[in-house]
């Protein structure tokens, strides 16, 4: 049984497998129309959405399925049912889960249960999906995705979508130059870095950590950030926080000491006032919309690459 719960699950030839699949299908979607005939999807979300819900949703009925959107506020997961139970019963009632939770153990236990397909739609130490896509867009502006890319990543770097894009940039032989305040709370943990270091071994990519942000994009390929208010974030630490991440809002300068046809990218949602500035965002660099655009296609090649193996 194939899911999908983590990059370093993989290869990076399946990485490079998906990434032209969604290519393939982006262009001709007629290709896959009814390929998932039949076919339900249970989305079950402990988290906000709206890139997930929608480019899941749309996936699965452009390609013949169906999706089922399934709210842990009005289920019993966890509490009056177990996970395992959980994740039997909808095993044999659907064909495929995504799970958007709190927690990488419960999405692990949903998946060590189930005799379907499991997708990681989002938790607390990755977020694969969104990387395939923005892989995806690279890969639409490069041609390519050839080694030796350096993708540097701003901000908040304590969080999901760090560790992926620390994981699946080393696994696409990327630099990954991370640029944080230096605290606790804010910078890679000691574990993603371990784990960091094992892959570079056996896949040519690296990551380095800095703390200062015209360090960090200097001669990057994508200048990448995302909010400095994740959801888990209690309102009470915004203005605390804003002071701490200021020196690190991506600006017209900071893009400046990237390389000159560097692009900017941030998986949404955005707030111009805070992680970047609206000049960047909104110019011509950004291919922020183009990222979110291609979760769809990326996961309509996630689908039918697990639906077919």
């Amino acid at each position: 049984m194939k899911h999908f719960l983590r990059l370093s699950d993989h290869t990076r030839d399946d990485l490079q497998a998906l990434v032209e699949s969604a290519v393939g299908i982006k262009s001709n979607p007629a290709s896959v129309a009814n390929e998932l005939a039949a076919k339900t999807l249970l989305m079950i979300f402990e988290k906000p959405s709206l890139r997930t819900r929608l480019s899941f949703e749309v996936g699965m009925t452009q390609m013949g399925g169906n999706a089922i959107f399934y709210s842990v506020k009005d289920s019993p997961l966890g509490r009056k049912e177990s996970i395992e139970d959980t994740s039997k019963v909808s095993s044999r009632m659907v064909d495929f889960m995504m799970a958007r939770l709190n927690r990488h153990s419960d999405l692990a236990e949903l998946a060590k249960s189930a005799s379907v397909p499991v997708i990681n739609g989002m938790c607390d130490i990755a977020h694969p999906c969104q990387i395939l896509s923005d892989l995806l867009t690279l890969r639409e502006r490069w041609g390519s995705l050839e080694p030796g890319r350096r993708v540097a990543y701003v901000g908040d770097s304590c969080n999901n979508v760090t560790y992926s894009w620390i994981v699946g940039g080393i696994m696409m032989g990327f630099e990954v130059v991370v640029a944080c305040p230096d605290t606790e709370e804010t910078r890679p943990e000691a574990w993603i870095l371990e784990e960091a270091a094992a892959l570079s071994k056996q896949y040519g990519g690296s990551v380095r950590v800095v703390h200062d942000a015209n360090e960090g994009v200097r001669d990057a390929d994508v200048v990448y950030t995302d909010s400095w208010m994740s959801y888990h974030i209690s309102p009470d630490e915004e203005q605390a926080r804003l002071q701490l991440f200021l020196p690190f809002q991506v600006t017209a300068d900071v893009m400046s000491h990237a390389k000159p046809d560097a692009v900017f990218m941030n998986c949404l949602p955005a707030n111009r006032q805070q992680e970047q500035t609206a000049e960047v965002i909104d110019g011509p660099q950004s291919i922020v919309f183009d990222q979110a655009e291609n979760r769809l296609h990326a996961q309509k090649a996630l689908l039918v690459w697990l639906n077919r193996n």
